[in-house]
């Protein structure tokens, strides 16, 4: 039983926390020996901005407006929407802009189809992703595509910013901390050779090397980017280049995207179970399972058997480390649920927020796995209400 704690301790903590810390340490060594080019600010490829849109009537005129601003010259600047399914009012607004191209099909089958169908219309060296619910930085195309004179980069990840005010819930202050610390991940993943996993609010793929994907594909974006190093390139992540949205309206809304992103981590496991193999893909398998791998997996799991363990240890009296590992974990869920009633009445107080969202992202992932087992997450959009943007 003790070996079961503290093996369920050890990835617990890697996963989370050690992985960053050998990851940065890793990071100081490269440093002494190889210093990264600089990307080609000059470099101006043919670009499509791709916008997949579905029933974005309230917020599509903010979205056309922050795109018409970025700075990129017009004639190798191709803007493309793609609404399929789309019902409300969002076709007719984008119908009023002569330079903006419309995709549209009746038919409602997702945006990875919506995705596919688009890119078969596209002939430009580059396409950028982006959300229809998200704004850019006016710099972001040029900041993105620069990357691009590298031969080796096949795709470019942009930063992801979480909007927060004074009066937003926990949800806002929960998932914006939680971005903060995966922008710094992906930030020295990309130092070492590649971002894992890019998220679709903003990014930038070669046109060449998109391979379309199976249409029932919960989390596209993360499957597009895994695609490109698998072909044998790698993606770079460019923090002056990001995409700013309102976090989720509630925290119910919050917790149904958290579900199905988990729903699609672990479809998306099984679907790239090649970079599982470290003699195939040596420069990817350790940062793939790291940061990736084991926070759908085993990290969530082994959070319930060390509470398991660790309580029947010292039952069993196992001694007085273990009494306080135990007191430890007790006093973290303690101040979760204290977290989660503030939450519930809208009452902010930071310190409770990390263990709140951290217990709220791994229940999630428990629940996501459930509906990935019996197949019931779609991959159709399903979005989260955004609060309202002042």
């Amino acid at each position: 039983m003790k070996l079961v704690c503290l093996l369920s301790l050890l990835i617990v903590f890697y996963s989370y926390i050690g992985y960053g810390l050998l990851l940065y340490l890793v990071l100081r060594a490269k440093r002494l020996f190889t210093r990264r080019p600089d990307p080609d600010n000059t470099y101006e490829p043919r670009v499509t901005f791709m916008v997949a849109a579905y029933n974005e009537g309230a917020f599509i005129r903010h979205k056309i407006a922050n795109t018409l601003e970025l700075d990129y010259p017009a004639d190798i600047f191709r803007i493309v929407f793609v609404t399929d399914g789309s019902t409300d009012t969002t076709n007719q607004v984008i119908s009023q802009y002569a330079n903006i191209q419309l995709l549209y099909e009746p038919a409602r089958n997702g945006k990875t189809a919506a995705i596919n169908r688009a890119m078969t219309l596209t002939d430009t060296e580059i396409v950028i992703f982006s959300d229809a619910n998200t704004l850019l930085n006016t710099a972001a195309v040029r900041k993105l595509v620069r990357h691009f004179s590298d031969a080796q980069v096949g795709a470019v990840a942009g930063e992801k910013k979480v909007i927060t005010h004074e009066n937003s819930g926990s949800e806002g202050v929960g998932e914006g901390m939680y971005w903060k610390y995966e922008s710094k991940l992906k930030q020295w993943d990309a130092e070492l050779y590649s971002v894992m996993g890019a998220a679709g609010e903003l990014l930038a793929v070669r046109t060449s090397l998109y391979a379309p994907i199976p249409e029932d594909s919960i989390l596209d974006d993360f499957i597009i980017s895994f695609n490109i190093n698998i072909q044998g390139y790698k993606v770079a992540y460019e923090p002056q280049a990001f995409a700013m949205e309102t976090p989720s309206a509630s925290i119910q809304e919050e917790f149904k995207r958290k579900v199905r992103i988990a729903a699609g981590g672990f479809q998306s496991i099984v679907r790239l179970a090649g970079l599982l193999n470290i003699f195939r893909y040596p420069r990817i398998t350790w940062q793939y399972v790291s940061h990736r791998v084991l926070r759908w997996t085993l990290a969530p799991l082994c959070l319930a058997l060390l509470l398991v363990s660790n309580t029947i240890i010292v039952f069993n009296g196992g001694g007085y480390t273990y009494l306080l590992l135990l007191i430890a974990q007790l006093s973290f869920y303690a101040a979760a649920y204290t977290g989660y009633q503030l939450a519930l009445h809208e009452v902010k107080i930071k310190y409770f927020y990390i263990p709140f969202y951290f217990v709220f992202m791994n229940i999630a992932v428990y629940k996501g796995f459930v509906r990935f087992i019996r197949g019931r997450q779609s991959a159709i959009w399903e979005r989260a209400e955004r609060a309202l943007q002042n």
